[in-house]
């Protein structure tokens, strides 16, 4: 009797995603659970808290359970006057603008540049008015927008530039890190960033006078710091706030990843680097754009980007590539276009270059697990879809 053949076993898939586990997590957690405080504002949050406040300079590093709650922290620093707008890009994650609209501050959706995919200065310059409150850069990636340009399109006028640096922790920008550009600044610890505890972010404050409010923000409302500093001799309400703290748990966690940031963003650097090397020989004739990293600048190795002729070749080479084990993605839906954003828009505008982009851009697996040989599958897996 003849045998039939077995079929061959496919390739594992190979993940989008995958939180990076460097060795200590499990060991500070059960320190954390041992020491007997799991709440906010333990041993493990003020370590992680200096180390972050030492690599800024900042004046003070808030830890939060997500960078959406250091955005809304944020939002309420400012507070709105009647009328007050902030501009935010079209081309983000919700947070960004949510968090100032459920503060009362009406929206102004910005494009953005199709070298960095950064909000675009020149748009800027167009939409600021005596309204404007605040500009919110995005390091989309971890590659730095142009903040200079920013600073030049308020025209002189008193704006804060807030920085939602959710993809760019310890990136540089000619030599300044992502962060301290601006009034204030946030950070993302979500499960599918580089430095990871499940959920939690941070509020980089970087001017002295916004430190005793945030903190009053932070504990619910009330001077909790002041009489932990011994400066009144008991707390009680003082202000609006919320229980914004990250727990203790979260934060070892967290610590034992920001120790081994540079094992982190070395192998990210790697990945982000094979892309590079196997995709720019072949990007002009297949019609691709890829990443462009400014001479002289770190990016955060927060992911890998292509985009695509036209929505529908990024449809189905997408599809062609899931089906084949590979989890490449998309990303963000345009908020200005968004039923949310339209209800908290200040006006209507005009954002093409998020429209294409969004439309175009796919994201390849990007975490510390990838092989080099995971690299090369990821790139053979798209160029073959491409035919």
């Amino acid at each position: 009797m003849k045998e039939e053949a077995t079929p061959p076993t496919p390739p594992p898939s190979i993940a989008f995603n995958l939180p990076t586990l460097v060795g200590n997590e499990l060991d500070y957690v059960r320190q954390a659970v041992e020491g007997g405080h799991t709440s906010a504002a333990g041993p493990f949050s003020r370590r992680v808290a200096d180390l972050l406040r030492e690599a800024h300079g900042a004046a003070d590093v808030l830890l939060t359970t997500s960078c959406t709650d250091a955005l809304e922290m944020a939002a309420m620093l400012l507070g709105p006057r009647p009328g007050d707008t902030v501009i935010v890009p079209s081309f983000t994650f919700v947070s960004t603008a949510l968090a100032f609209a459920r503060e009362g501050f009406r929206i102004v959706f910005a494009d953005i540049e199709p070298s960095n995919l950064g909000i675009d200065p020149r748009h800027v310059a167009e939409l600021v008015d005596d309204h404007t409150r605040a500009v919110v850069a995005v390091h989309y990636g971890g590659i730095a927008g142009d903040v200079p340009g920013l600073a030049r399109a308020f025209g002189g006028r008193p704006i804060d530039l807030l920085e939602d640096n959710a993809h760019g922790l310890f990136a540089t920008v000619g030599g300044r890190t992502l962060g301290t550009l601006g009034r204030l600044a946030t950070l993302s610890f979500h499960e599918t960033k580089n430095f990871t505890c499940g959920e939690g972010g941070a509020l980089l404050i970087n001017h002295e006078e916004d430190v005793a409010r945030a903190h009053v923000l932070l504990h619910k409302g009330t001077n909790r710091r002041a009489f932990l500093l011994g400066q009144v001799d008991k707390y009680s309400w003082q202000d609006l706030g919320s229980s914004f703290g990250l727990c203790d748990l979260n934060a070892a966690y967290l610590l034992a990843q920001l120790e081994a940031r540079r094992e982190i963003l070395a192998r990210r650097r790697a990945v982000f680097e094979g892309y590079a090397r196997l995709l720019e020989p072949r990007a002009a004739d297949l019609g691709l754009d890829l990443p462009r990293v400014p001479p002289g600048d770190v990016p955060g190795y927060h992911l890998y980007y292509v985009l695509l002729p036209d929505r529908p070749t990024r449809d189905r080479v997408m599809a062609t590539m899931r089906a084949a084990g590979v989890m490449a993605t998309f990303h963000y839906v345009p908020l200005h276009s968004s039923p949310g954003g339209r209800r908290f828009a200040a006006r209507e505008t005009d954002c093409p270059v998020t429209d294409d982009v969004s439309g175009r851009l796919i994201r390849l697996p990007f975490h510390n697990a990838l092989s080099t040989q995971d690299v090369e599958r990821v790139v053979s897996t798209l160029l073959a879809a491409l035919g």
